[in-house]
């Protein structure tokens, strides 16, 4: 009988801080820096995000996100054989994130490691998660997107610093009899290094180059419609499923633009797209498995239903998973 893997339960957490497009102009403002609240939900759909206090790590984020996801599972810490983290703004160079989560769970003893793919790496953690418990080498995984954002973003740059927030949001995954992932899509092309990076990296307990997010929105937008767009029906080619049968688009909650532009290629309504990008701005890894948890305690997303999460990020890299709740 072949083996599949089925989310039995999501959680997610915010700091919080909340913080409003009307309380970052004002602190922009303190620096000569312009900016309005119109100009950033025109070109965002953003209007408010959380900021995690200073001594808030990915892990604590994490942790609470997991607690929340075990629970609506309704399983244990021990009940858990493997965990994946990812995040972009781990707590240490290393160890990684998921062996501090881990500790922290005290679900100590199973496989733990990070994945780095920045906003893509929800769905790669996911991807990589299902093939480990279809191969039998895991039975029920903690895949977990935290990130605490606010520490890399350069407060004098108005184009970046207004885009994102903290968070974290996490899934219960469990080997199971019947389809719940039904097909995965994962691409990287490293000749885009440039348009959405953090150049910096410690030497001799210095910081060469520079610790702050760079990104060209423009050359990122451009690709981000056409490839998500191709990694969306390739998944759904691999299912044997067209964009008629979605009932839901999760897409990567980065720009209100980008998920409007996706939906009309996949030709699905704006009601059929969760939105969330309003209220948390980018959380990177953490924006997809948060706006599943938002979905599915509001109600939104149902047992039974078909979901497409998709996402694009930093590398650059894309991807695209479909299943089944």
């Amino acid at each position: 009988m072949r083996r599949y893997s089925r989310i039995a339960g999501t959680g997610s957490s915010l700091p919080p801080r909340r913080v409003t497009n009307d309380d970052l102009v004002a602190q922009l403002a303190q620096q000569g820096i312009e900016t309005s609240d119109e100009w950033i939900v025109e070109r965002t759909g953003i209007r408010s995000r959380h900021f995690a206090e200073r001594d808030v790590a990915s892990s604590d984020l994490a942790l609470e996100a997991s607690r929340r996801a075990l629970e609506a599972a309704g399983r244990q810490p021990q009940d858990i054989d493997l965990i994946i983290v990812a995040t972009s703004t781990p707590d240490m160079v290393f160890p990684s994130t998921a062996c501090i989560l881990q500790h922290k769970l005290g679900a100590n003893g199973c496989p733990a490691f990070d994945v780095q793919a920045v906003c893509s790496g929800f769905v790669y953690a996911l991807t990589v998660a299902d093939a480990m418990i279809q191969s039998g080498a895991a039975s029920r995984a903690l895949v977990v997107g935290a990130e605490v954002f606010s520490r890399i973003l350069d407060f004098k740059d108005r184009t970046t610093c207004v885009l994102f927030g903290d968070g974290a949001g996490a899934v219960v995954l469990e080997a199971s009899e019947t389809p719940g992932i039904l097909a995965s899509d994962l691409h990287a092309d490293g000749s885009h290094v440039g348009i959405l990076c953090v150049p910096g990296n410690v030497y001799g307990g210095q910081i060469l180059g520079d610790p702050l997010l760079k990104m060209d929105g423009q050359a990122v937008f451009k690709l981000a419609v056409g490839l998500l767009d191709k990694a969306a029906r390739a998944t759904l080619d691999k299912a044997g499923l067209t964009d008629a049968d979605v009932d839901w688009l999760i897409p990567h909650q980065a720009n209100i633009r980008i998920m409007q532009s996706t939906a009309r290629k996949l030709k699905l309504p704006m009601d059929k797209v969760v939105v969330t990008v309003d209220q948390h701005g980018n959380t990177s890894a953490a924006s997809i498995p948060l706006a599943l948890d938002h979905a599915v305690r509001a109600g939104q997303v149902k047992p039974g239903q078909t979901v497409l999460l998709e996402g694009v990020g930093g590398g650059f890299t894309w991807g695209a998973v479909l299943l089944k709740i």
